[in-house]
């Protein structure tokens, strides 16, 4: 899995790693944040969430333009600096009044601009890396190890974020509604470690940082590269826009894990679990269960006995330290943001799986293309949600939730088994490791030479776009039954779907 790859992939992940951390520990609280700080409602709150994403997205097409005139390296570094600014304002607590208010709609500015800056255009340095024609072939594996990376990051945010807000309450006594900036703080911590990553392994990937002049022209690649004719510029970025189009209704319903998805888990899903599933809850045993099959794979594909029994060990000591863990009786605390660890963890955990089915596919001459793995991945996101719609029948919307003297209530009605979430953050992952890592994959394939920073960009703002579209899920929120509300993203997943099937021979052409 991790052999054959360039050494500079290593280091550009675990840098993105760092800072993903942060920004999901952000993320994981920012929703209920914005409704406990400054009493907004679901819409509100939903509406600044889903612009923030949108922010988060849309400014990687300047980065990627302005990139392509002063270099990728140079827009990475200065977009850690912008974002360290952005997470150290939004940490300090203010209280929850219109002058707080401006606060952190100007963090979150800074924050979604240094963003903008850092993350496309260090998914450009690492497709850069295979132009060596020693890895052209790895391109697609790489570009899942650097996705998987990213969700190393993200599988610890929400214990983190939850951890860090419980101790800021209960140990230095700061009031619930202060407490968030703490996990907020932590971005700025993690920030200080990507840059540290990052200049510490520069040499393995310098090549690739662009920024440099030959001739009166911007060297950005890592080798020269034969210049397209227009036609085959334009036939490259219309299959690219196409491309476009359709990821933008896959993030709309699968960024609803912060908003629509999070409600639920907050109002509507049992808040207590006991047993193997009270198990599922503490990050700790999703990291045992990723080493057990990481060792597994390690175990078939190892050449040596020493190797083979290196697994065998690993296996062994993760399998003892989960029945320790486990306690049939004892009973856990289930707080809404913790859910969204399922979706990392379900990226780390099958990153290998994924991988060696498309490996075997590919040694057969079967595996699917970039467009197609797409395709695909939206059906199964319609399925997730075809799972919500189903397990919603017959639940009230939220607004009409009455506790027995006719008062309204948002929690704690329905006691809906957390099962159901795993499930669907288990489906709605399958949906992703198709279309997230083949996508960006496949824009740094066929994106043209001169404008890679753009078409990049042109990717995130086709995910800007789809986060802006994630305040439909607050919109709907307690306006419709809760069976339309996931019925509407079932929907639009199924209809993009559709499209891409029908201009399938289009973009296969330049595949």
């Amino acid at each position: 899995m991790f052999e054959g790859q360039p050494k500079g992939l290593f280091a550009l992940a675990l840098a993105n790693t760092g800072e993903r951390f942060g920004y999901y520990t952000m993320l994981a609280v920012f929703a209920l944040f914005l409704r406990a700080n400054y009493g907004l409602s679901p819409a509100m709150a939903g509406t600044i969430y889903s612009s923030f994403l949108m922010l988060v997205y849309f400014f990687p097409l300047i980065g990627g333009m302005m990139a392509d005139k002063f270099g990728f390296g140079r827009m990475v570094t200065t977009g850690i600096m912008i974002m360290f600014a952005g997470y150290l304002l939004l940490s300090v607590p203010l209280g929850g009044d219109t002058l707080a208010l401006v606060v952190m709609l100007g963090a979150l500015l800074l924050i979604g601009f240094g963003t903008g800056l850092f993350k496309g255009n260090l998914q450009v340095m690492v497709g850069d890396l295979y132009n060596d024609p020693q890895y052209k072939d790895k391109r697609d594996s790489g570009f899942s190890i650097f996705y998987m990376a990213i969700n190393i990051g993200a599988l610890f945010a929400p214990t983190a974020a939850i951890k860090i807000k419980e101790y800021a309450e209960t140990s230095l006594g700061y009031s619930s509604n202060d407490a968030y900036h703490f996990s907020f703080a932590v971005a700025c911590a993690s920030l200080i470690l990507s840059i540290a990553i990052y200049y510490l392994f520069r040499s393995t990937f310098r090549h690739t940082e662009g920024g440099t002049k030959k001739n009166g022209v911007a060297d950005n690649g890592a080798t020269a590269v034969e210049e397209l004719s227009k036609e085959e510029t334009k036939q490259r970025i219309v299959a690219l826009c196409l491309v476009f189009a359709v990821v933008i209704f896959f993030w709309m319903a699968f960024h609803q894990n912060g908003l629509s998805l999070t409600y639920f888990a907050d109002e509507f899903t049992a808040q207590s679990a006991s047993g193997v599933q009270a198990m599922c809850f503490d990050v700790w045993n999703l990291v045992a269960v990723i080493f057990i099959v990481y060792a597994l794979f390690s175990l078939f594909q190892s050449k040596t006995s020493k190797g083979r029994l290196i697994s065998v060990a690993v296996i062994a000591l993760a399998l003892a330290y989960l029945f320790l863990q486990y306690d049939e009786s004892g009973s856990v605390t289930v707080s809404a943001p913790i859910f969204q660890q399922f979706n990392p963890f379900y990226v780390v955990a099958l990153t290998p799986v994924s991988m060696a089915i498309f490996g075997a596919l590919a040694a057969s001459g079967k595996e699917p293309s970039a467009p197609r793995k797409i395709a695909y991945g939206m059906i199964v996101a319609a399925v997730a949600y075809g799972l919500m719609a189903f397990a919603s029948f017959g639940l009230p919307t939220p607004e009409t939730v009455m506790d027995a003297d006719g008062n309204p209530v948002g929690k704690h009605v329905a006691d809906v088994t957390p099962n159901l979430l795993i499930m669907v953050y288990l489906v709605l992952t399958f949906g992703e490791l198709l279309l997230s890592p083949m996508g960006i994959s496949f824009v740094s394939k066929v994106a043209p030479p001169k404008y890679k920073g753009m078409m990049m960009g042109g990717w995130f703002v086709a995910t800007a776009i789809g986060n802006q579209l994630v305040v439909v899920g607050g919109l709907l929120w307690g306006a419709v039954p809760l069976w339309v509300c996931w019925s509407v993203f079932l929907g639009v997943c199924l209809v993009a779907a559709l499209f891409m099937f029908a201009m399938m021979k289009r973009l296969e052409k330049v595949c």
